[in-house]
């Protein structure tokens, strides 16, 4: 299904007005208190976050997968579905497939898809976590890992793999993501499992083009609960450095331990300039792998004032790739992720606005009272007016989600599709 672009300012037209009040009122105070509302609504409208192709159907649990219905159960039709969420929010502009998952049969039609919708393909995805039909080492005990070398040469050949096909489509980097771990003590020897894993990424890293860039990943722990072999960003830091210039730390925000303060390692490896890529969710316990914003919105304002901050002051640290990873288990999955989206660009909004000049200056003068005030003020602006105007001026909806229930976009895709399609992904 593929939205026609005069159904939106239709859409728009009810509420238009009841939107310029609350956007002059907006803007005319935050134009008196010094700041350049053009600027701040070309850094939200440039503000693309990429969609995981895995994301469009129903997540699972160990428990149990519940389809919402009309799933896409091609790749042509998950691409048409992050078409429909960015024609309707204009801030999903790419879309990051995972291999095997969604491997292309044609790369040239399906590029030409992609770009028809106004979409890119963001980094690829290997997947060394799953044994596939017919695959002739397992992964059960570790795969870059392994103290098996043909399967650690197998899990090195796929990220390769993934690699080639990524140059077909346009994508310029890699993530890798290890389960790799042991769940006993005395399994695994910490030091040679660590020492494959080098071995194995410094291989991949080889294989890269002088253009691409290799985000590594790391999770303390799921689906091994003693170790991880990639658990914290200091390990995968490490193995960055140890790859070479092109390697760089991806942050998952549900990949830490309860309380994790995760603002302070993105200003570390900001400042370090290692921080990579970024992906987006909320959690309660865990990798729980929620709605954006769900959970710790503050949380997420926090990080967001450190990634402007590095952006604006760490030359040294390349434009991050950012990617919603969350698990659509209840909810429609493109609801979800528009829910996601607006709370991304919403804190993106906010941090742009704190005075970062008062800041440093309170934080000189170790005025902490001070220091609570400025950011509690930026977070506390309601913002939806500067969004509403960033998605409308690029052609998108006043109100996302609103629209998409009103055009019932869901019943035509389950008319479409059936009810008993189902996306491939967990």
């Amino acid at each position: 299904m593929i939205l026609d672009k005069e159904q939106l300012p239709s859409e728009n037209q009810s509420t238009i007005d009841k939107h310029n009040q609350s956007f002059d009122f907006l803007a005319n105070d935050l134009t008196n208190k010094g700041h350049d509302i053009e600027g701040v609504l070309k850094k939200i409208s440039e503000f693309q976050v990429a969609v995981p192709s895995w994301a469009l159907g129903a997540g699972g649990t160990r428990f149990g997968r519940f389809s919402h219905h009309g799933e896409p159960g091609t790749l042509e039709q998950k691409i048409e579905d992050v078409g429909l969420i960015h024609a309707l929010t204009q801030s999903a502009g790419a879309i990051s497939l995972h291999i095997p998952w969604d491997v292309p049969e044609d790369a040239e039609k399906i590029k030409v898809l992609t770009k028809s919708l106004g979409l890119k393909f963001d980094a690829m995805n290997s997947n060394t976590f799953q044994d596939q039909p017919n695959q002739e080492h397992s992964y059960k005990y570790g795969s870059l890992c392994s103290t098996d070398e043909n399967a650690r040469q197998q899990a090195v050949r796929h990220n390769i793999d993934v690699i080639r096909l990524g140059e077909k489509l346009g994508s310029k980097s890699l993530t890798v993501w290890l389960a790799d771990g042991s769940s006993f003590p005395g399994q695994n020897n910490f030091q040679t499992v660590l020492k494959n894993t080098q071995d194995s990424l410094q291989e991949i890293y080889k294989a890269l083009p002088e253009d691409w860039k290799l985000f590594i990943e790391y999770k303390p722990y799921e689906p091994h609960f003693y170790s991880t072999v990639i658990q914290d960003w200091g390990t995968s830091f490490m193995l960055a450095n140890e790859c070479g210039p092109k390697a760089y730390t991806l942050v998952d925000l549900g990949h830490h331990l309860p309380n994790t303060n995760i603002e302070q390692i993105v200003a570390t490896l900001m400042m370090k300039g290692k921080l990579g890529g970024f992906h987006f969710n909320d959690s309660k316990y865990g990798d729980d792998d929620l709605t954006v914003g769900s959970i710790k919105p503050y949380t997420l304002f926090l990080i967001f004032n450190e990634l402007v901050y590095g952006m604006e002051n760490n030359p040294q640290n390349p434009y991050p790739a950012w990617m919603i990873d969350a698990s659509h288990n209840l909810k429609d999955p493109l609801e979800d992720l528009m829910q996601s989206l607006e709370a991304i660009r919403s804190s993106y909004a906010k941090a742009l606005l704190i005075d970062q000049k008062a800041l440093r200056e309170a934080q000189s003068n170790h005025d902490v009272t001070l220091c609570q005030e400025i950011l509690q003020k930026a977070y506390l602006t309601d913002v939806r007016p500067l969004l509403e105007r960033a998605r409308v001026s690029s052609g998108g909806a006043l109100h996302p989600l609103e629209a998409y229930r009103h055009l019932n976009v869901r019943k035509k895709l389950v008319d479409e599709r059936g009810k008993h399609t189902m996306a491939t992904g967990l």
